[in-house]
């Protein structure tokens, strides 16, 4: 998928005056995860510093962004600099100097090597701490590592306000021991009426149905399941109309998965059935949902992790589109009693739910709850992110 554009009426610079606002996300600032920060600009200072081996085009990002270098960016690529970073740990260089009169510097994830230097550094520093919490599983990599307890022990206490994205992510910050008083829930937002612009093309009785596949081509979001429950449906080994033995799949999405999905969709026989498409650009991406009769998020639970929330679910709801997907994570809690779910992992399950909502009357269909459609809007994301400075800037 294609980054969303920088807004032509986006301001250089914020108006002076306002508190500054430093986020961290390591080599992984994205525009979906910062949209939300486009909206505090009149507010806020916000500033993001950007590693050079950024996975994202900086000038994409939608915010301010300051160029650093990351440990990793003075290594050749691959292995060496894996092991390096793993022996003596990541870090910005310089990050002292760039954050020396920051008013809030807001980090991600408490197992972040960018998160324990602005630990760190916060004595020295004075700021507060912010910290976004994607992660529902407690204590993760502590499980199996002395230096990882330790490190999270150190960031624990300097943290002054915990952000998580879900209360399952809520929950797992309350087994690690965190005050509940520091905790307020903050999910992310997307640019809601951007998706529910759409065009949905006028549907003839006997046209197959599409299903649409979203998100990054890695194992554990789980599109080869999606593929394995429409090749049964497909081939009859799900009960079905004769109508959806043509069910096609649009996969869109980039990851290191591509070449195994298309193999897996040869060998289950769907042919022509699926589509890939790597990048769709982001004006294009409501009418992609438009066409599509089901949206399906097969996310799996590995070692380690979990889904943490989705992202594509917060847009399908937004575009008024049918959702299929599983139980991992966090997912219930995203979409409520709005989707059809079944255990990660569970294909067949995947094709009977596909079915169901293939077949159900359009006109019957019960539209998304506005509320949770609003609650991950990037308005909304914003004004509790403007809370939440508000609340670490006041005077104890």
């Amino acid at each position: 998928m294609s980054l969303p554009p920088v807004p032509s009426d986006a301001p250089d610079r914020p108006p002076a005056g306002r508190p500054t606002v430093v986020l961290l996300r390591g080599y992984s600032a994205n525009p979906w995860d910062l949209r939300p920060w486009r909206r505090l600009a009149d507010r806020y200072d916000v500033r993001c510093l950007v590693a050079r081996r950024n996975e994202h085009d900086a000038e994409r990002l939608g915010v301010a962004t300051v160029e650093v270098h990351g440990l990793r960016d003075y290594l050749p690529r691959g292995r060496p600099a894996n092991a390096v970073t793993l022996a003596v740990g990541d870090r910005y260089v310089g990050l002292e100097r760039h954050l020396r009169g920051t008013q809030i510097v807001h980090s991600a994830d408490l197992a972040t090597w960018f998160t324990g230097q602005a630990a760190t550094l916060r004595p020295t520093l004075g700021y507060r701490l912010v910290l976004t919490v994607w992660e529902t599983l407690p204590l993760l990599d502590a499980l199996r590592w002395r230096w990882e307890r330790r490190a999270r022990a150190a960031a624990l206490d300097a943290v002054d306000l915990y952000l998580p994205a879900t209360e399952r992510a809520r929950d797992a910050l309350l087994l690690e021991g965190v005050d509940p008083g520091r905790i307020e829930v903050c999910p992310p937002g997307i640019d809601t009426a951007h998706f529910a612009r759409g065009v949905r093309p006028t549907a003839r009785p006997d046209e197959p149905p599409l299903v649409l596949s979203p998100g990054r081509l890695v194992w554990e979001k789980g599109h080869q399941d999606v593929l394995r429950a429409v090749a049964a449906i497909r081939r009859g080994v799900v009960p079905a109309p004769e109508r959806l033995r043509h069910t096609g799949v649009l996969v869109v999405g980039d990851g290191p998965e591509r070449d195994r999905l298309r193999d897996h969709a040869r060998d289950l026989g769907l042919g022509d059935a699926v589509s890939f498409r790597a990048h769709v650009p982001y004006d294009a991406m409501p009418d992609v949902y438009a066409r599509a009769a089901a949206v399906c998020l097969a996310s799996l639970v590995r070692p380690g992790w979990e889904e943490q929330f989705g992202m594509v679910l917060a847009e399908a709801m937004a575009a008024s589109v049918p959702v299929v997907t599983t139980t991992s994570g966090a997912i219930p809690e995203v979409t409520g009693e709005g989707a059809s779910r079944v255990a990660a992992g569970d294909w067949m399950g995947l094709a009977r739910a596909l079915v169901e909502v293939l077949t159900a009357d359009p006109a019957a269909r019960p539209a998304p709850d506005p509320a949770r459609v609003r609650r991950f809007s990037d308005a909304a994301a914003a004004e509790r992110l403007a809370a939440a400075y508000d609340r670490v800037l006041a005077p104890a």
